[in-house]
């Protein structure tokens, strides 16, 4: 049976809406690892690849992908950790710390 967190992913996007820091491309990014985890079931560890986010998000281009997702990492929303394997996806984990981690 699926765990249905739409309530708490509503309440992760109208905060992530309020930070004056991010731009259209970092709520892009953000809104298609909110996107992943729910189809995923999951409430903090994304399984990700970074052609999947691209074309969730919409974002055309590497440079673009890499600065709005280093961004995202610097800012303390989230925690990458590559795979260097081809047979396992890499991971982005929720950091949130504005009080939205208890909430996820």
């Amino acid at each position: 049976m699926r765990n249905d967190n739409t309530e708490r992913w509503m309440v992760f996007l109208n905060h992530i809406t309020k930070d004056v820091r991010l731009n259209v491309w970092h709520l892009a990014l953000l809104h298609a690892l909110v996107q992943l985890a729910y189809t995923q079931n999951e409430s903090t560890i994304i399984r990700v690849s970074r052609s999947k986010l691209m074309a969730v998000s919409h974002i055309e281009t590497s440079p673009t992908y890499h600065k709005y997702f280093k961004q995202l990492q610097e800012f303390g929303y989230i925690k990458y950790t590559p795979s260097y394997h081809p047979g396992y996806r890499s991971t982005v984990e929720l950091l949130d710390n504005n009080s939205i981690n208890g909430l996820l």
